[in-house]
């Protein structure tokens, strides 16, 4: 049964929510944050001797802008965007500093983010979200294709958002009864389980324009949300070992989402060389 105030139809047959002990694999958040320090030493030995010509030719790739899991904040996706403009990627922050208001809104938030990043890169946008943060790319991608050219989803059960930890349904209860006592810019109970959800989920569900490029990464050992919520059939699944929140610092997740947001740059590093719109 989904937790009190969550719509039925955001947990799917076929899904689960992860088991309470499940959470206990988020433990293993500390190595990871250890493998990225070590990783990011060792990159920076590299860059030094990089010439400085082939870190420029990286640049031709799309802005990234990253999107914050709920409860979090950009924040949280600091080293991820370090580790990003070290491959010579740009990088933009959501302005998001905490993701417990309505979905609907924070869609809304960052569409305008979205056209004030394209307007001044002259470019469309590639959009990074970190579980919650990957639902809202997905919509951003149905909503204004114009304006995405890839999404990269971590941990996003963009199949059953309800198939979730039972203590995430905690704080969607807290969130809810705060609304209701009049704090503002919280969740409500019709964003979690009303006509709001429902408009968030099925924007999320339409299909994936088909010049938006879709890659979904998950962890088996995600004990947050049910993995099996995370692999969306439109995109390509991309398997990495981690816990959930490690996603967010996990050097071999930064390496799949950098392999990811650069195939731009190398794709048109391939037609120049092909000698195309010489």
């Amino acid at each position: 049964m989904p937790p009190a105030n969550l719509g039925s139809f955001l947990l799917p047959d076929g899904f689960r929510r992860p088991p309470v002990v499940a959470v206990l694999r988020e433990a293993s958040v500390v190595p990871e944050v250890g493998r990225y320090v070590l990783t990011r030493r060792q990159d920076r030995r590299y860059r030094r001797s990089e010439p400085y010509a082939a870190r420029l030719a990286r640049l031709d790739a799309d802005p990234v802008l990253l999107v914050p899991g709920f409860l979090a904040g950009d924040a949280t996706l600091r080293l991820m965007s370090g580790a990003l403009r070290h491959h010579g990627l740009r990088t933009y922050r959501s302005t998001i500093l905490s993701n417990v208001g309505c979905t609907l809104d924070a869609a809304s938030l960052l569409e305008s983010r979205l056209e004030s990043i394209a307007e001044r890169r002259g470019s469309r946008v590639q959009v990074v979200g970190h579980s919650l943060g990957g639902m809202l790319a997905r919509g951003l991608a149905v909503r204004r294709p114009d304006l995405v050219s890839r999404i990269v989803t971590m941990g996003s059960p963009m199949l059953a958002p309800g198939a979730h930890h039972p203590t995430l349904g905690l704080g969607v209860e807290v969130l809810v009864r705060l609304s209701r006592l009049g704090v503002r810019g919280v969740m409500t109970s019709e964003c979690v389980g009303g006509d709001c959800a429902r408009a968030s989920f099925e924007e999320s569900r339409e299909a994936v324009p088909h010049d938006v490029e879709f890659t979904a990464i998950y962890s088996r050992r995600d004990g947050i949300v049910d993995w099996r919520a995370c692999v969306d059939p439109a995109a390509e699944a991309v398997e990495v070992t981690a816990s959930h929140v490690g996603m967010a610092v996990d050097p071999r997740v930064i390496a799949a989402v950098v392999a990811a947001t650069t195939r731009p740059a190398l794709r048109s590093a391939l037609e120049v060389d092909a000698g195309v719109g010489a």
